[in-house]
Formats: C-alpha cells, sequence, structure tokens
C-alpha cells in the first residue's frame, strides 16, 4: 500500500529541483514505489572532495533531497511542510566515479515529525553511505 498522501512525480520533483543545489550538483530523480524514491548524483568535479573521492557532504546532499521529497509527499496536512530537523550519515565505502544511487523510505511518518533511512550505492550495488534523516512537520511560512 502507498504511503502517499502526493504521488511524488518525477517531472515535478526535476521541476521544483531547477536552479538549486540539487540541480547544481547534478541530481536526478529515478524512481517512485509505493514507499520509496531513488535518486542518483554523479561522482564528479562538482562532488568529489580534494583526494578525488565523493565528499561526504555531497551524500548528504543527495540523503536528504531524497528524504525530504518524500517526506513532503506524506503530509497528511495541506497548511504544513517538512523541514529538515536532524541528519547523520556513516560513510561505508569511498566512490572514486561514476553514479551513488540513494533510495529513501520512512521508518515513521508522524503529524509532527518523521524519520527516513536513505541508503546510497554504488554501481555495483554495493552500501557508500547510510543516513538517517529526521523531519519536523511545521505549518507552512
Amino acid at each position: 500500500m502507498a504511503i502517499w498522501t502526493r504521488t511524488p512525480n518525477l517531472d515535478q520533483l526535476m521541476e521544483s529541483s531547477r536552479n538549486t543545489a540539487v540541480s547544481h550538483m547534478g541530481i536526478e530523480y529515478l524512481e517512485v514505489g509505493d514507499d520509496y524514491v531513488t535518486g542518483r548524483m554523479p561522482v564528479d568535479e562538482r562532488t568529489v572532495q580534494p583526494f578525488g573521492i565523493l565528499h561526504g557532504g555531497a551524500s548528504v546532499v543527495l540523503a536528504e533531497t531524497l528524504g525530504s521529497m518524500a517526506a513532503n509527499c506524506c503530509l497528511k496536512d495541506s497548511e504544513t511542510v517538512a523541514v529538515g530537523l536532524d541528519i547523520n550519515a556513516n560513510h561505508i565505502r569511498p566512490v572514486t566515479g561514476g553514479w551513488v544511487t540513494g533510495t529513501a523510505r520512512a521508518i515513521h511518518i508522524g503529524s509532527a515529525t518523521q524519520v527516513w533511512e536513505i541508503r546510497l550505492e554504488n554501481e555495483q550495488g554495493k552500501t557508500t553511505c547510510i543516513s538517517r534523516l529526521t523531519m519536523a512537520v511545521t505549518k507552512r511560512p
């Protein structure tokens, strides 16, 4: 059964991310399932650190992007918005090129908070980063 109160649309997700850090870093949304959102990010000059490996902060940007976009499609009240409250990330293995793909899945969807797990993988399907994102649900500004 789908968790969405507003089913994510890949084109709408991309359009809302135009001219933001998301588009600047080359993040693309790939798939929406009943309970997940998947996207990817290139490992290139925009996303690596000086040693030539994927920057941990770039991994966190991908994780928060996927979790945040998914969270806002699960809101029970149309007058609210979900914003990042806390994020952590464990960087498991380095990536030096290609793409990393992330999948965001809800752990908890409440009326005041949401918790999401985002798993990043390299092109070989090996885990590169695990992130947990807590979202605060608040009235729209």
